[in-house]
């Protein structure tokens, strides 16, 4: 199993909107993450900041494999077509980075 976090910032005038469309996330898109070996996943908001702070454990052997598997499902390119608006990515994105990846630096059991 892996840990694995990431960061990005939110437009304030969208944080309603996101909060419900993640309330009411689409069945098609929890059922994806499942299949790509994602669990415990979880999205937290830091205000006034307004980032978004995403967490999840990887328990598959190929995460490029799985990520490419997601990007490529349509249900899921509607849903980031309709998330992605709301989101304001980090200018030290690295490239090719939407949400930008976050290292571990501690963890306790």
């Amino acid at each position: 199993m892996q840990r694995m976090a990431m960061v990005i910032g939110i437009k304030p005038e969208h944080i309603d909107a996101y909060k419900r469309l993640h309330a009411e996330t689409w069945p098609e898109i929890l059922a994806m993450i499942s299949a790509c070996n994602i669990r415990n996943y979880s999205i937290y908001l830091k205000e006034p900041e307004n980032l978004l702070f995403g967490y999840w454990e990887y328990h598959g052997t190929d995460f490029d494999a799985d990520a490419a598997k997601m990007a490529a499902d349509p249900k899921t390119q509607e849903w980031w077509d309709v998330c992605m608006p709301m989101q304001a990515p980090l200018e030290t994105r690295k490239e090719g980075e939407w949400w930008s990846m976050m290292e571990e630096v501690f963890h306790h059991d």
